[in-house]
């Protein structure tokens, strides 16, 4: 009986990492295909980076999650913060730029 809690704390471990894997590549994935489908004049027009630097950003920062970094290192954050940002602000803000409607 005393050997089977490690074994148990491991295992919450692991699927507590594969839910995070799994958010991160989302919220990413998400990020980075909106990113694409914009039109490229409308990123200076809500004063933030042009189109090019974030689809850099996202598609490295999903790369390296991908490469098996994971989402608890750095890269994995930096990649879920950078998605979260893109996702609450930049798209937002581009909505706000258009006429408001839309599936993104």
């Amino acid at each position: 009986m005393a050997n089977a809690a490690p074994i148990f704390a491991f295992a919450v471990r692991e699927v507590i990492q594969l839910i995070l894997l799994v958010f991160a590549l989302i919220v990413q994935g998400v990020a980075l295909v909106h990113a694409i489908t914009q039109r490229s004049d409308a990123f200076p027009a809500i004063g933030t980076l042009p189109k090019g630097g974030w689809i850099a950003i996202l598609a490295v920062c999903l790369l390296l999650t991908l490469l098996g970094f994971g989402p608890i290192s750095l890269f994995g954050l930096v990649g879920i913060a950078a998605g979260l940002i893109y996702l609450l602000d930049v798209r937002v803000g581009l909505r706000e730029l258009g006429d408001g409607k839309g599936f993104w």
